[in-house]
């Protein structure tokens, strides 16, 4: 099963109920045994999302978008145009029930992913999603937040590609708050030219070495 994964990829954005609502819908047909395990590349309309651990006060301009609750772990982050998400919905159960082990995957397989265009990603202990050094100053460039249901995972990873980052501005981006020595950055802000076709080839090779081939796990 765990080299027969489906994979998605949308070239429209995705509504962000829609995407949920079939997302669920996957969900109990992985857990029934009725589905294929399922990995999506999207992108969504602009908008804010709140995780579980999200706090009112770190939503800076509720007006500036649509706010969507999410079930996913994490708090307040920025969907839209230029940022590639991957929805992941894996049987957990029959791959090893190790929910770290899972994040640490899911890292992993971010950072394989940006190696593939020379950025050098990095885990924080204490900060969730994977981050670039830019001298005195550390900006994330992917974020993570998923959920598990029955040993069924959804949601995922968010990778950004060129999205307009003064978006972020709108809230304190997954709880951290000090923008002098940490901010969001993006391949393109680092000088990276990729189109969404070049990220999810990138994505897809990395998540199989992580995944499937297992790499140098």
């Amino acid at each position: 099963m765990t080299d027969d994964v489906e994979w998605r990829l949308s070239d429209r954005p995705v509504p962000y109920a829609e995407a949920v609502g079939d997302m669920e819908q996957r969900v109990a047909a992985i857990r029934a045994g009725a589905a294929r395990e399922l990995v999506w590349l999207l992108e969504h309309p602009p908008l804010y999302s709140a995780g579980t651990s999200a706090r009112a006060s770190d939503l800076l301009q509720p007006d500036r978008f649509p706010v969507h609750a999410s079930g996913r772990g994490g708090q307040y982050t920025y969907h839209g145009p230029g940022q590639r998400i991957g929805y992941v919905m894996l049987d957990l159960k029959a791959r090893g029930p190790d929910l770290r082990r899972f994040v640490h995957d899911l890292e992993e397989w971010l950072i394989r992913t940006l190696a593939r265009f020379g950025v050098r990603g990095e885990r924080r202990p204490g900060r969730i999603g994977i981050w670039v050094v830019r001298g005195a100053r550390e900006d994330k460039i992917a974020a993570i937040g998923v959920r598990v249901r029955r040993w069924v995972s959804f949601h995922g990873v968010a990778l950004n590609r060129d999205p307009a980052l003064e978006h972020f501005a709108g809230i304190v981006p997954c709880g951290v708050a000090d923008r002098a020595r940490f901010g969001v950055t993006s391949l393109a802000d680092l000088g990276i030219a990729a189109d969404a076709a070049a990220v999810d080839a990138a994505l897809i090779a990395a998540f199989n070495d992580v995944f499937v081939d297992h790499g140098d796990n």
